[in-house]
């Protein structure tokens, strides 16, 4: 799997969120900005990501993940944004 299928699972299975991938193989970083976000603590956060993919980590495709979650204001003070 590429981090491009990666984005493109999670785009078709969450609405308005932005997603920011790296990784190969079975391993990735997934990085979601989106204002679903805004009213989820943390553990409702990383739930819905890997809801979202669910199948593929079941299957195997999708080993090791590690997810960031940010609504858009808090995204604008991430790290991980280097546009910010």
């Amino acid at each position: 799997m590429q981090p491009n299928d990666v984005k493109a699972l999670l785009e078709s299975r969450i609405e308005g969120c932005d997603f920011y991938i790296q990784g190969e193989g079975c391993n990735f970083q997934v990085v979601a900005v989106g204002d679903v976000f805004e009213s989820l603590g943390p553990v409702k956060r990383q739930q819905l990501i890997y809801g979202a993919l669910s199948e593929e980590i079941a299957s195997g495709a999708l080993h090791a993940i590690s997810i960031k979650t940010y609504t858009p204001a808090q995204w604008q003070q991430a790290p991980e944004n280097t546009q910010a």
